[in-house]
Formats: C-alpha cells, structure tokens, sequence
C-alpha cells in the first residue's frame, strides 16, 4: 500500500490506498467532487467543500436538507461552518466563503470525508460520517490555535432544511413559504414543518456544546439578496436567535471558541432523522416528543464515542473489502479492485440511478434493469442484500412477465408516472438471480413467495417470476422472430416506436400506434445468454421438461440472429418501426453499435462461424477510441423521429455514439472470452478511473469512480466525462475484471478459475470468500500466455478441471492455478 502523489500542476490529488483515501489538494476542482456517506437507509452525498444533502430512504419523499442543481456557482447548499478570527472569515470546508486558505485538503474516504483546512494560525478538522445503523450524520469539529497567542473564533454552523418531500419543496412555494416550523431547544433546532400534519417524522441539528446563539430563518442570517457566501450573520459576528414561521427554515449555530496557544477544542454536530409512534407525537401541546432524538444526539456526545464509531466503520468496510483482494503487477488494478470499485458497487447497489450531483433524486427511483445489474457487482460483499433486492423487484412485475421500470424506494412499489414496457427488462432478473445462486448456493430465493404488481397477496413463487419473465420475450417476437423492443431496450433513447416531433413529449413514455414490428438484436442477445442461465435452473431443480422446452427456444433464437441479425460484418442493432435496419452497413449514420456486438458476442452466437470473433474487429475498427469505445458510428448528424432521442443529443455525446461506458465491459467479456488478454486489458484500462489520473482536467469528474459517460471522438471535447458515481458501469467493470480478466467466477457448484490476462503478467495473489471458505489463490503464467488450459493444485494436491466445488471445502485453503498451452 503506498500514496500516489501529484505528478503534474494538472493534478487535483492522490490516492492514500494505505487509508483507503482519495486525497483532494484543492477546493478549486473541475467539477464537485463527492463522496457517499452512509449505507442502510439513511444517507449523504457530500462533495469536497461540503455541499449536498442528505435523506431517509427515498431522495424524493424524506430529503433532510435542500440542495441547488444546477445553481451558479456550482454546488450550491450543504453543511457549512464558518470561522471568523482575526478579522477574517473562512470556511472549515474550503466553501463557500471565497477566502483563499493557506491549506485545504478533503480525504474522502470509505463512509466518511474528512476536511483539513488552516487559516491565520487556526486550524480545523472536519469529519463527516454517517455512523453504522444510524439515522443521522455526524460532523465533528476539531479547532486548534497553532499560534502563541490566545485567540477567538466565532464558529458558524448551517444547513437549510428541505421541506421533505424534494419535488413539492422547488415547486409548491404558495404553500411551502407558509408552512415552515420550528423549535429551538438547548443546542438543538427541531425541524418539524407539517408534523402536526400527516407526518411522524421530525429533523434535528444539534452540537454538544452550549451555544451563544442561534438562527432558524434563511433571510436572517443571509441577509436579504446574499448568498452563502457571506452571510450577515457572520459578517456582524452575532446572530439574532430568529425562530421560523414559514419561509425558509434553516439551522444555525453559533459559538464563541476561546483558543489558548496551542489549544484544541471539538464539537460533535448531529444531524438527525427521528419517526415518532403517531399515538406519542407531543410531549406537550404543540411541542415534539423529543426522546428520540435526545436518545440520538447522547450516541454522539463526545469525541471519545465519535472515535469508537469510526472505528466500527473502518472495520465494517475493512471486512466487506477484504472478501475479494488481488495483487497484480499494476498497482492501478489492484486500486480500483481492492478499493474504489467495490466501494462505487456498494453506493450504486444502494442508490440505483436515483441521487447524485447529477441525478436529482426526485423522478427516476430505482431502475428495474439497473438495480438487477447493480448485484452483479456486490453479491460476494453483502448477499443477503442483494436476496432482498432481487425480491422487491421481483414485486414489481406484473403477470404478463413485464415489469415497472422503475419504483420507489420508500414505497417499493412501480412508479406509475414511467410504467413499462421497456422489453429487455424482465430478463436482468434471470441475471441477477441467477449471480446470487452461484454466489450463495441459495436456491431458496426461487421458493420465496412473491406478489405481482397487481396482486395484494403472493400466489407465486419468484421461480414463476423468471419463466414468466422467460415467456415475455417468447411471447413478444416481431416479424424476422427476433425480440419486439417496445419503448426501448437497454438503450432507452433508441426509442422506435415514439416518433416524436412535439418537444414536450417524453421519448420514454411516449408511444405512437402499435409496436409489433420495431425488434432488438440487443434484447435477442441478452435472451439466449440469460435464457441458457435459465434452462440451467429448470435442470438444477428437477424442471427437465421446462428446461428442455426453454432449450428450444434459445436455439431458435441463436439461428434467427445467424439469419436475421448478422450484417456481414457486425451483428445488426435493430429493426425500426417501418421493418428498416438499424446498426447496418446500409445506413448513412449509426452503421454499427456496441450493445448488440457485446451481447450477442457473450452469448457466442454464432461462434462457429466466427461471427462473435469478426464482431469483436468490428468495434475495434470503428468503435475504439483513446478514451473508451464509443457506442455507435458514425454518429448522427440530423434528428429522426424513426430513432427517437438517440439523434436529438449532438454528436459525440451521451447514446449519440459517446462513450456509454456501462456497455464497455460487455466487449472487455466478449475478448476475454476469445481469449485476447491484451485487447481485453485495454479495454478494460480505458475508462477505469484509477487508469485515468493524468487527464484530471479534462475527465472532470471524480478519479476514483466510473461516470456513465465519456464524450467520443465526434465531440467537441473528447475524454470529458460527465454523470459519475450512479452508473452500472462499476458493477460491471468489475464483474469483467473479477469474473474473466481473473477469471475468478462463481458457478453453480462452485468457483471457477478461468483468467484471462495479460501475457507479461507472470504471476498475480488473489483471496476470494466463497460460500464459508478462504481461499489464498496464487495464478501462475510461466509461459506468458493470455489464456489456456488451468492446472489446479488444491492444499499442494492436483485436481481435475479448473472447478472448485464449493460442497468439499470451509475454512482457509491454498490454490494454485497455473496456466499452461
């Protein structure tokens, strides 16, 4: 473990693997770069000048505080402290005050950021973290005088309340300027706005330490027409202790801190979520019932339990890491494996595509396909999760097999303003359920009972969930026998039954007359390779007549794309809604895609014939890029209402064959497969972050996490990325590099070693937990092949195959797994 410093005035900061930290140098980054705080229920995003928010389970319905999209400045709202000393004030987190610090450093960390920052000899620490099973976030302040003499801080805490339900909050201000509320109570600002109402539920912002004042209303403090920025109330040194009664209500603290030379003072700042029994709301009239929240606040009361948390943390996340390590020859792989990837499955797990700087949180929930894609990338760390992931999906599908594309987190139910018929998604939960079986050996998720969306009570098993979702596809065959699309596939801009021409429409929800002709050689793809995971599951369970039926239809639909769905020299994309190809050699724009070629590549369709293997020097040639492989080519240059909103975006850009990186792995899959190490490699190296560190200022977003997109070669900035954090490229860039780079991969009896990987790399050390076992993995490569036949020792003795059943072994065992020709 070592830290990677700066090695150019382009940089922005480092990696502490030692710490498990990135280390940001500058307030001044090219965009707001944050982290997650947080990760059963309650969360934050925080970014490296302590802007964001944060809410109980659902961004939409139970948000805390209010953030500004979109603002100018950017990253505009957040926990902020301000320090006035000397004349002078600052920020403890590098904004929003415009001081220029004399040092600044956020440590982002796993669940916690920390903010180190100096000023006219003052210096502050600010550690932010939300604790294990715990409905709040912490912020502890530590303030010291290097100085030698005494000085005076005046210490400003803020955030503003969001009025719960996010949406309403930016919209309804007719009634929300007139419903805020608050009590004010010792150290604490209650936030209770329509809790005499319909809800349970209050907010709280608390210090342990007494205060010397207090302002609970935005205009006060600000000041009328100012910003965040420089605050009356700062600038006057004194705050006027207001109590809201609509408007805007905030939280504010103020104290007056006596520093001796050399003295150091903390505070342990709480801000918390409380639900109250609906019999027991008033402790008298009009006041809340505060006992859960005192409960909360004394959990936090001093540094010393503050610590002992952070310790609980650190080795939370000490254990979830260490279930999968690999030592590699290049110390960037085993970064973004051992550390940071796992780090973004966990968060994308959470959080689907919901809340993040760029995703507001309020309309798209969590994704149906991507939550199904997002345990693929985090089963081995918390399976029991993802069992109950994959049941609440599975309670959103209606009988037909369909499913909502979306639901809400708060209420698990689909989100009815989006629906359905979006027709690949029915089939990532073949693939999700079956990952969790090869990770766990659980077959039981299959005998869960488990309601249709129309049902109030369960009278199927989630086995009858994925034939249905099986059936769907079978059910649903255009004219050539390939998969009818819908409102789309996986790529939802490529919408071929809209054809929209009103710009307030949504491409998404829209649909014009029937769509029993638009089809998807993508979806085919993805219905023989999950299709075969599910004949595979009917043998398993004694279902051998399914099974057998269900093995016919993937075989015929293995010879339709061979007939229907190969072009010469890619596999096809689509056909519109006029019978027309799409993704063809005879298209003007858009003669090949990436979705397609990666599918129907893993699915080996056509292998025979070399198909998968001439797709593969098809992306190559006209896909590859510095920067990753670009989605589709050439881009489109003129919008078509027969395409949808894939031709609205500019070229280079987003589907409109930017560098859509979540389908980068499929294609890193297919190599592996053939077993081209070093092309597999690549592409796996181009668009992971820890690979990325010296085009800091051009990639823009964070470098340690995936963003969804890259511009491509079209654009008018290509390698700028946008989107970061929620995008289903973390779990399956991870699932490339674990499962066929390394070839470390759960089967159903038990783990498989078939690495792919490259030819230099003569030796690479992974430890995999697997079903009660530890196994010490050492893969060796004496011939400096990519790929060949495994010899596998097991505790020194040879074994036949390249399988290690799971049933024989617990405990610690060694493996040796040396590639031979």
């Amino acid at each position: 473990m070592h830290k990677q410093h700066p090695n150019s005035e382009q940089q922005f900061g480092f990696f502490d693997d030692e710490q498990c930290e990135y280390v940001i140098t500058s307030p001044h980054t090219p965009t707001p770069w944050i982290n997650y705080l947080g990760n059963d229920g309650f969360y934050g995003l925080i970014s490296n000048t302590g802007g964001g928010y944060c809410f109980y389970r659902d961004p939409k319905f139970r948000r805390l505080t209010r953030y500004r999209y979109n603002s100018v400045p950017v990253d505009n709202g957040g926990r902020y402290f301000y320090l006035k000393c000397d004349g002078q004030t600052w920020s403890a987190t590098g904004r929003p005050v415009h001081t220029a610090l004399d040092e600044y450093a956020c440590h982002h960390g796993m669940g916690y950021s920390r903010f180190k920052v100096r000023k006219n000899a003052i210096a502050s620490q600010v550690t932010s973290f939300i604790p294990l099973d715990t409905k709040a976030e912490v912020h502890q302040l530590e303030l010291s005088n290097t100085s030698d003499s005494a000085k005076t801080v005046d210490l400003f805490s803020f955030i503003e309340w969001c009025l719960w339900n996010a949406e309403d909050d930016g919209a309804n201000f007719q009634r929300n300027l007139s419903t805020g509320e608050v009590e004010v109570e010792d150290s604490t600002i209650y936030h209770k706005t329509e809790y005499r109402e319909r809800r349970n539920h209050y907010a709280f912002y608390s210090v342990n330490q007494p205060i010397d004042g207090f302002e609970t209303d935005r205009e006060t403090f600000l000041g009328p027409y100012r910003g965040f920025e420089n605050p009356i109330a700062v600038e006057r040194g004194q705050t006027a202790n207001s109590v809201a009664r609509g408007w805007s209500p905030i939280a504010s603290h103020h104290i007056k801190c006596e520093l001796a030379p050399g003295e150091t003072k903390t505070f342990v700042f709480v801000l918390g979520y409380c639900e109250v029994d609906p019999q027991d709301k008033w402790q008298a009239p009009n006041v809340i019932n505060k006992t859960a929240a005192k409960t909360l606040q004394s959990q936090f009361d001093s540094s010393e339990k503050v610590a002992a948390e952070l310790e609980k943390l650190r080795l939370y996340w000490q254990k979830l890491l260490g279930k999968f390590t690999v030592k590699s020859p290049d110390e960037r792989f085993n970064r973004a494996l051992n550390i940071w990837n796992q780090y973004q499955n966990m968060v994308t797990f959470n959080l689907s595509r919901s809340a993040s700087f760029y995703e507001s949180g309020i309309g798209r929930g969590m994704g149906f396909r991507d939550s199904n894609q997002d345990t693929i990338g985090f089963a081995h760390m918390v399976p029991e999760k993802v069992k109950e992931r994959i049941l609440d999906l599975s309670a959103t599908q209606k009988s037909d097999g369909s499913a909502y594309h979306q639901y809400q987190p708060l209420t698990k139910k689909g989100n009815a303003n989006i629906g359905g018929n979006f027709n690949d998604d029915p089939m990532w939960m073949v693939l999700s359920t079956a990952n969790y079986i090869k990770e766990t050996g659980d077959y039981s998720i299959l005998d869960e009972m488990v309601i249709y969306d129309e049902q109030e009570t369960a009278t199927h098993n989630h086995f009858d969930h994925l034939e249905r979702a099986f059936n769907h596809v079978v059910n649903n065959l255009g004219p050539h026998g390939l998969p009818l699309i819908g409102r789309a596939d996986w790529n939802d801009c490529l919408n071929l039954n809209c054809f929209s021409e009103d710009p307030n429409e949504s491409y998404q929800t829209t649909q014009r007359g029937a769509s029993d002709v638009a089809e998807s050689v993508m979806i085919a793809g993805q219905f023989v390779l999950y299709g075969q995971e599910f004949v595979e599951i009917c043998q398993r369970t004694g279902k051998h007549e399914l099974a057998a039926q269900c093995q016919k239809h993937v075989e015929t639909m293995r010879q339709t794309v061979e007939q229907h769905g190969w072009d010469g020299e890619w596999y096809l994309r689509a056909y519109d809604a006029r019978g027309l190809k799409i993704g063809s050699k005879d298209n003007d724009e858009g003669k090949i895609f990436i979705e397609s070629q990666g599918f129907c590549a893993m699915a080996e369709i056509g292998k025979d014939k070399g198909l998968n293997l001439h797709a593969m020097n098809a992306v190559e040639k006209h896909l590859a890029t510095d920067f990753g492989i670009m989605l589709n080519q050439p881009a489109f240059t003129r919008y078509s209402k027969y395409m949808g909103e894939i031709s609205s975006y500019p070229p280079g850009y987003k589907e409109n064959a930017g560098i859509f990186c979540h389908n980068n792995p499929w294609i890193t899959i297919a190599e592996a497969m053939l077993g081209r190490g070093e092309k597999a490699f690549e592409y796996y190296s181009k668009i992971t972050p820890a690979f990325l560190q010296d085009v800091q200022t051009l990639h823009k977003t964070e470098p340690y996490v995936y963003s969804q997109m890259i511009a491509g070669k079209d654009s008018a900035n290509p390698g700028e990325a946008k989107n970061s954090w929620l995008t289903g490229t973390a779990a399956w860039n991870y699932y490339a590099a674990t499962q066929y780079i390394l070839g470390i991969r759960p089967d159903y009896d038990g783990l498989l070693i078939d690495p792919c990987i490259l030819p230099s790399w003569k030796s690479v050390s992974i430890t995999r937990e697997f079903r009660g076992a530890n196994y010490q993995i050492e893969l060796r490569n004496p011939s400096g092949l990519s790929k060949g036949k495994v010899q596998l020792s097991i505790d020194g003795v040879k074994i036949a195959g390249n399988l290690i059943e799971a049933k024989h072994y617990a405990g610690k065992h060694h493996i040796v797994a040396e590639i031979i020709a």
